[in-house]
């Protein structure tokens, strides 16, 4: 389990690197309930939870928790439960496996995403993939960085590749979901004229566009905060940008809307 001093500063190089080492700790232990076996029932918004993503939640919670004392953190699953913490300056937003159907499907593009938010911005963000060990790092002002895993957790920071959105081609690079295209989006991508589409799972697709493999995500149907909020820190840490559907700033800790997100653009640089 993560040791901690209960310092939690948010520009903090340390926390970062702590924080990649619990979802990798998480991550692990994905896998190994993967390997026992893998079922699934549906939670009452129809959506899929398996022993898995409970799994990686108790790890995250309570890593949070000796790293961050007093810091709430809004978890999927939690919050469907109905642990809703109360609204605060600070808060961590944490989905423990992002892309559950995607698991399920045995594909391995699901993710663990943990983010802090600091007066409704993301300022740090941590998407990890279990499948492979990868992490991406983000801390907005200072950097993003792509990090392999290692016996311990997380391979040294002095390891850790730097990553950076790349400017536009003449034909981007679109990254969309695989199990949730819907028409707003598609007609969006559509408008956008000559594209290359890259369909991938969960979170993933903020990494593909942070490391300049694409150059822009779009997702214009509903989604949990929790779903994007490291994403987008990784992204503006990389140099680009994100914003709602409708180009407004997104503001992170709507308890009283149930995190919900109508919609957003993820784009890399100009």
């Amino acid at each position: 389990m993560i040791e901690s001093n209960g310092d939690c500063r948010v520009r903090d190089l340390d926390l970062l690197a702590a924080l990649g080492a619990l979802a990798v700790e998480a991550g692990r232990r994905i896998e190994a309930v993967c390997a026992t076996g893998i079922s699934a029932h549906l939670k009452a918004d129809g959506s899929p939870v398996t022993e898995a993503d409970r799994a990686s939640e108790a790890i995250l919670l309570a890593g949070l928790d000796a790293l961050c004392p007093g810091v709430p953190v809004a978890s999927e699953e939690a919050v469907a439960a109905g642990i809703v913490p109360a609204a605060a300056d600070r808060l961590f937003l944490v989905d423990p496996l992002d892309g559950t159907k995607e698991f399920l499907a045995g594909n391995g593009e699901y993710a663990v995403n943990i983010a802090l938010i600091e007066r409704g911005r993301p300022v740090l963000g941590v998407v990890h993939a279990p499948v492979g060990g990868d992490t991406w790092l983000g801390l907005v002002g200072a950097g993003a960085w792509r990090a392999a895993a290692a016996p311990d957790g997380l391979v040294p920071r002095s390891a850790w590749q730097p990553v950076h959105c790349r400017p536009r081609p003449a034909v981007p690079t679109v990254a969309l979901s695989r199990t949730h295209l819907d028409p707003e989006t598609e007609q969006a991508v559509a408008a956008l004229g000559p594209t290359t589409r890259l369909q991938l799972g969960s979170a993933l697709k903020f990494a593909v566009v942070a490391e300049g493999r694409a150059d822009l995500y779009l997702r214009l149907g509903m989604v949990r905060e929790w779903d994007i909020a490291a994403g987008h820190a990784l992204l503006i840490a990389a140099g680009g940008t994100v914003t709602a559907a409708d180009g407004s700033p997104l503001i992170y800790g709507k308890a009283a809307d149930g995190f919900a997100v109508t919609g957003f653009r993820a784009t890399g640089a100009p």
